[in-house]
């Protein structure tokens, strides 16, 4: 077994988007060649509404998929496509953008809002595929218990149990993890996948148990190649973290705001179509 050592560590920052919301940029444009398939994570973690309530208005995405991921919350969402619904305590949201999508994320005020969102990329041959979405609660989404720690299996798949969400364009692996201090797990990763840890709550090390180098929340942690991932909690608190793998595109990027495709063209092309009126394919 090949375990996978640190590569690289991105700490989050503070940002404001949407109709003003605070929340910490983890990846963005900076971080596409290190982390492909995945484009951007954004993170939230308040116990303040006024930090979120404004929310994410109308707007359109082009060529990806977005992962929104709730611990904690509520976020009522709606779309082009006339769906309407909201993503609680421990769901998710898996949206295709495809060709073209609109559509907002309205957080309500609760107690905690923590999760995050991730964006994936999708493969050049397939960025016009028709729009879709994923509404995965809490109850469709497997969980494997095992010596202190709870797998909850979002995307993909975690030793033989399958995801509540297989990819149609990458076969990206989410798991949200909780793990009780110093708790241990291993997680089996093809070798050559993109694979990196983001820790919400806790502290989490990626070496021998006895090595005793933790990292700390707000933190992704993207690791090197091997045949697995093996975390140690640190013995301070109990750990919240997701962990996300995928095998890289290795294509080129045009990134605009809320559309990502391959070449600045498309991308006009996308923005164009925005002003005319025809972003959107019919049928």
């Amino acid at each position: 077994m090949r375990y996978r050592t640190i590569r690289k560590i991105v700490t989050g920052a503070p940002a404001v988007d949407g109709a003003g919301v605070r929340l910490v940029r983890v990846l963005g444009h900076r971080d596409t060649e290190d982390f492909d398939p995945f484009l951007l994570l954004d993170a939230f973690d308040s116990e303040n509404p006024d930090d979120y309530v404004r929310g994410f208005p109308w707007h359109p995405h082009r060529g990806i998929e977005t992962v929104t991921f709730l611990v904690e919350g509520d976020i009522e969402h709606g779309d082009s496509l006339g769906n309407r619904g909201s993503i609680l305590d421990g769901g998710c949201q898996w949206m295709t953008a495809g060709s073209g999508i609109v559509h907002q994320e309205m957080p309500r005020a609760s107690p905690r809002m923590l999760g995050l969102q991730l964006w994936l990329n999708m493969p050049a041959s397939r960025k016009m595929s028709p729009p879709a979405y994923g509404d995965l609660p809490k109850e469709r989404i497997p969980v494997v218990e095992e010596g202190g720690t709870r797998i909850a299996v979002v995307g993909g798949s975690f030793r033989g149990t399958p995801g509540a969400k297989r990819g149609d364009y990458v076969d990206a692996t989410l798991l949200d993890l909780a793990l009780e201090p110093g708790a241990t797990l291993e997680i089996p990763v093809p070798a050559g996948d993109t694979a990196f840890v983001y820790i919400m709550a806790g502290s989490v090390s990626f070496d021998a148990p006895e090595a005793g180098t933790f990292q700390d929340r707000r933190r992704a942690v993207l690791l090197a190649d091997g045949d697995a991932v093996r975390l140690a909690a640190g013995k301070a608190g109990p750990v919240r973290c997701v962990f996300c793998s995928g095998a890289p595109l290795g294509e080129p990027i045009a990134w605009g705001g809320p559309i990502v495709m391959n070449t600045r063209a498309e991308l006009d092309r996308a923005f164009r179509e925005l002003d005319e009126g025809t972003f959107i394919r019919k049928g």
